[in-house]
């Protein structure tokens, strides 16, 4: 898939015909005037940053379980994929709150992506 596939346009194409939630489901989708518009007009959005980290959350359960040599029931492994899935969100949620945009969950992936990384590398004493 390429990037910026849906732009301001087409979005207000999806509001008009009902809209009400946008999860990306590749790497940004929407352009910025896309998601202004979801926005505005009240659209749930799932930024990519954060509905796809589920693929990558799989990638690292996988490694976990190569690394230790055991495999998990598709039970043990979905409730581990969805407590990562849920700290995502929250997190993503909570930062958003926080930074006064509640209902902007790009901004807060954003922002608690980049807090996130900013205290590991305070903690390594990197910074």
């Amino acid at each position: 898939a390429t990037q910026n596939e849906i732009n301001g346009e087409q979005a207000n194409i999806l509001v008009k015909t009902g809209c009400k939630i946008v999860a990306e489901g590749a790497n940004m989708p929407s352009t910025p005037d896309a998601i202004d518009v979801y926005l505005k007009n009240n659209i749930y959005y799932g930024p990519a940053k954060a509905a796809n980290a589920g693929g990558v959350a799989t990638s690292g359960l996988e490694m976990s379980q190569n690394s230790i040599r055991m495999s998990w029931s598709f039970e043990e492994t979905d409730a581990k994929l969805k407590g990562i899935m849920k700290a995502a969100y929250d997190s993503s949620k909570n930062a958003a709150i926080e930074y006064g945009d509640p209902m902007n969950l790009q901004k807060g992936a954003n922002i608690a992506g980049f807090m996130k990384v900013a205290r590991s590398m305070l903690a390594q004493g990197i910074w």
